[in-house]
């Protein structure tokens, strides 16, 4: 089975292309923004195409825009290649690219989020989520981290924040689909923003019910 993995939910773009598990091709860049008109070229570029049975997807937390973006093309080429569609957590391929590197150990998270607040999450040496993610703000983040070991693209400011620990910057990258662990996949690909939205619907006044 070949699979095609998308993720563009942060600062980066990355996509890959694996049969049988075996990486056969794939890209990563760090763009910040232009992720809808970069990442359709980027598959294309890709064998075949990219053409899979099997598509995966970064659900986020992430960008706003580009968590869409990621899930609107693998929704589209799954519909056109009648592919099996899965997603995962962003986070979660951060934490298994941090064992991939540096073996097995428990790791904290810690990703750009919005408004000035980071995404962190605890997970342990076994890859599984050790905590829920959570949207907080630098210091939090900093008073909340279990581990002596971030991962991310704010762990520098995270180890700097709290004074302690080993820092590994790092970006999600499709390439390294292989080392998520399969309990992260998900048949439920809605989007994981990670924090509510700025935006709130207004709320009817119901006739003598204070407010």
């Amino acid at each position: 089975m070949r699979t095609l993995v998308i993720d563009c939910a942060t600062e980066a773009c990355s996509v890959a292309l694996f049969d049988e598990g075996v990486l056969l091709s794939g890209e990563l860049r760090l763009l910040g923004r232009g992720h809808a008109e970069q990442l359709v070229p980027m598959i294309a570029a890709l064998p075949d195409k990219g053409r899979a049975e099997r598509i995966v997807v970064s659900l986020g937390p992430g960008s706003f825009t580009g968590v869409r973006v990621g899930l609107a093309a693998a929704k589209a080429l799954a519909l056109a290649w009648k592919a099996e569609l899965l997603g995962y957590p962003t986070l979660a391929l951060i934490a298994a690219q941090a064992r991939t590197e540096l073996g097995a150990q428990a790791v904290t998270v810690a990703m750009t989020g919005g408004h000035g607040e980071w995404f962190v999450q605890d997970f342990a040496a076994d890859g599984m989520a050790a905590s829920a993610l959570a949207s907080r703000s630098p210091e939090a983040a900093a008073n909340a981290a279990i581990s002596a070991l971030i991962a991310g693209s704010q762990a520098e400011a995270l180890v700097a924040a709290r004074g302690s620990g080993t820092a590994l910057p790092l970006w999600p990258d499709a390439r390294a689909f292989t080392a998520l662990l399969a309990a992260a996949l998900t048949s439920e690909t809605s989007p994981i923003y990670g924090r509510a939205p700025d935006a709130r619907l207004p709320v009817a006044r119901l006739p003598g019910v204070a407010q």
